[in-house]
């Protein structure tokens, strides 16, 4: 995979993946490769940018999935947990022994969480979800709902 309007020749830019997957750091890459550690990082910076453009193109399947949002950042004092001030909500979906999809959301509310839901997961899924109000449309969508653990209601 050579990226296009690169003046890098196409072995260098072979010796910079490979460093990339290894976990090579990119100044370590650029001595080893004999390219400006400036060149290595912008390299390396657009792999990741690659990588996540990827990531968002894959949708998720069928299959059962857990949904859960968590609340990241603010103050200690206060008001702690969901409206919390100053905290930015983070919605993920792990499907179960498979990947994880999350995506920072305005607020937990049914008509925010529900189309993240069906963009990501097929119909007739299993989705196993805490007892947020949030989660309560999907009972009345075509996703199959499930406590994660049998002794929840």
């Amino acid at each position: 995979m050579a990226m296009r309007k690169s003046r890098l020749s196409k072995d260098k830019q072979l010796r910079l993946i490979e460093h990339f997957v290894a976990g090579t750091t990119a100044r370590c890459a650029a001595d080893l490769v004999g390219v400006n550690v400036k060149t290595a990082a912008y390299y390396f910076h657009r792999l990741r940018e690659i990588i996540a453009v990827e990531e968002s193109c894959e949708g998720m399947d069928f299959g059962e999935f857990e949904v859960d949002e968590s609340y990241f950042g603010g103050k200690r004092k206060g008001k702690r947990g969901r409206g919390a001030a100053g905290k930015v909500p983070v919605f993920g979906i792990l499907k179960r022994g498979g990947k994880v999809y999350t995506q920072v959301i305005p607020d937990a509310k049914g008509k925010t969480l529900l189309p993240i839901i069906q963009e990501r997961i097929q119909p007739d899924s299993v989705v196993y979800s805490d007892c947020w109000y949030g989660y309560n449309v999907l009972d009345v969508s075509a996703f199959k709902c499930a406590s994660p653990h049998p002794l929840d209601h």
